[in-house]
């Protein structure tokens, strides 16, 4: 949906829209319109973001024969797509960014065809059911190259670049605990719909995937001023995908929108046969999982542990959750490696409440800095950045909360709150241990000291402890 990438760089691809009526204005060397009022459109190559080598390029496709076919690899009688590149597939601008994804863009399209190779399958079934044409998918190419964590300038964010107004306008949840524009699979939902509506409104493809990156208004006042300035039959909001090439060759659109459909289709030429350009066949890993569903909060890493994993495969899986753990008082969906599930369920049950998450917030106060919060904590800034990722320095925002791995909780912390504990009259206690669990989170979840931990119980200084010992538990 959005603007160039800061975490995702490079020019991306796609493959677009549904079985449109081939209009009969087109003709292979660009199109003209029926109506003689109205002279044909050449349109010729923006020169916003456009380099010297990209000129270069442009010139030698200009200078070929009109009547020639210029795409390189292309054919239409082996391949079939369910959107229409037929009638534009000799277009100027489709020639040039085919040329590109060739050339300059070449490392970057080959790790987009990959990644996507993952999840195109999850994504035409989810598009087919709402009556869209599978390969328009291919937006998610050129939108982010299939990344979940791509963020645009404008701050669009995730595989199909929602804006946060947008994504929450269909049912994503955008918060500090979860980002569900990183979610693979609801933000496909969601674009899905978005692309649904949007080709209600225009009637066309084309004119919804122009809408999908410059919004709707943009697109139907600009039709609007094409209908008045160039004396077209009234074009109304769906005339076929025809007509959003006759806006694209004014400026009534941004040279990004003009260029954003025939990037489109040159991307949906490559996808279907890469080896004609190529780029080797992406192996087909499928989007495959097992879930889990939790009440309340939950840490990532315990999930990892009960899964035999690590903490960045269950992230890999589940991008949505912004912090090291699911929001409490949520009833949320954990993503897990496939053959996982019942193992996790069955070890999840075993749990009490407060073994489910080894985190403590704390409150960021007035001019406090994320090296001082670490340094009471004693523990590396990274440490408490990779537990909360959407911090961009080091300075914080008074009032604001930070998660903090509860592991890192010194002594001196631990030990004020067994005092307090023991003032109010706490009797020492006994913890079996289970499976999976270490000296230093049972201090954590009775709120002792690991010192006074070891102490009454005579162990020495790692933090390995079997399973089904009895401890007794201090205070």
């Amino acid at each position: 949906m959005k603007r160039p990438l800061i975490l995702c760089t490079g020019l991306l691809t796609l493959g677009a829209c549904a079985p449109a009526l081939p209009p009969a204005s087109v003709t292979p060397s660009g199109f003209s319109v029926r109506d003689s009022s109205v002279a044909p459109v050449e349109l010729s190559p923006s020169s916003e973001g456009v380099t010297a080598a990209d000129a270069e390029v442009l010139d030698e496709l200009a200078a070929a024969a009109p009547d020639e076919r210029l795409v390189p690899g292309f054919d239409g009688s082996q391949v079939r797509w369910d959107i229409d590149v037929r009638s534009y597939a000799d277009h100027p601008r489709v020639r040039y960014y085919l040329s590109y994804f060739e050339s300059s863009a070449r490392s970057s399209m080959a790790v987009y065809l990959e990644r996507g190779a993952k999840y195109e399958p999850m994504i035409r079934r989810r598009f087919e059911a709402e009556g869209l044409p599978g390969d328009l998918g291919y937006l998610a190419l050129i939108e982010s190259g299939y990344s979940n964590d791509a963020v645009s300038r404008s701050y669009a964010v995730g595989m199909w670049q929602f804006m946060r107004g947008t994504g929450q306008g269909y049912g994503l949840r955008v918060d500090t605990w979860v980002d569900e524009r990183r979610d693979p699979m609801k933000a496909t939902d969601a674009a899905a719909r978005h692309l649904r509506d949007l080709r209600i409104r225009f009637g066309s493809l084309y004119l919804a995937a122009a809408a999908y990156n410059a919004g709707a208004g943009k697109v139907s006042r600009s039709l609007g001023k094409l209908q008045v300035d160039r004396g077209a039959e009234p074009a109304g909001e769906a005339r076929g995908d025809a007509t959003f090439f006759l806006l694209a060759g004014t400026d009534l659109l941004t040279a990004e929108t003009q260029d954003y459909v025939p990037k489109l289709i040159a991307a949906a030429i490559i996808a279907k046969q890469p080896e004609r350009f190529g780029f080797g066949l992406p192996a087909a890993v499928p989007f495959a999982y097992d879930s889990i569903v939790v009440a309340d909060a939950t840490g990532l890493d315990v999930i990892a542990r009960l899964a035999g994993t690590s903490v960045d495969e269950i992230r890999e899986l589940n991008p949505q959750y912004l912090r090291l753990a699911t929001p409490p008082e949520s009833r949320m969906v954990i993503r897990l490696p496939s053959g996982t599930g019942a193992s996790v369920a069955e070890g999840y049950a075993g749990l009490e409440p407060s073994e489910r998450v080894h985190f403590l917030t704390h409150t960021v106060r007035k001019r406090e800095t994320l090296t001082a919060v670490a340094a009471r904590y004693r523990l590396p800034a990274a440490e408490i950045r990779s537990a909360n990722p959407k911090l961009r320095s080091n300075r914080l925002t008074a009032g604001s909360r930070l998660i903090v791995p509860a592991v890192a909780i010194p002594t001196a912390l631990a030990m004020r709150a067994t005092e307090a504990r023991s003032s109010h009259g706490g009797s020492a206690r006994t913890h079996r241990v289970r499976r999976g669990e270490t000296l230093s989170g049972i201090a954590v979840r009775y709120r002792v000291s690991l010192k006074a931990l070891r102490r009454v119980n005579a162990i020495r200084h790692d933090d390995y402890v079997r399973a089904g010992v009895r401890l007794r538990i201090p205070g």
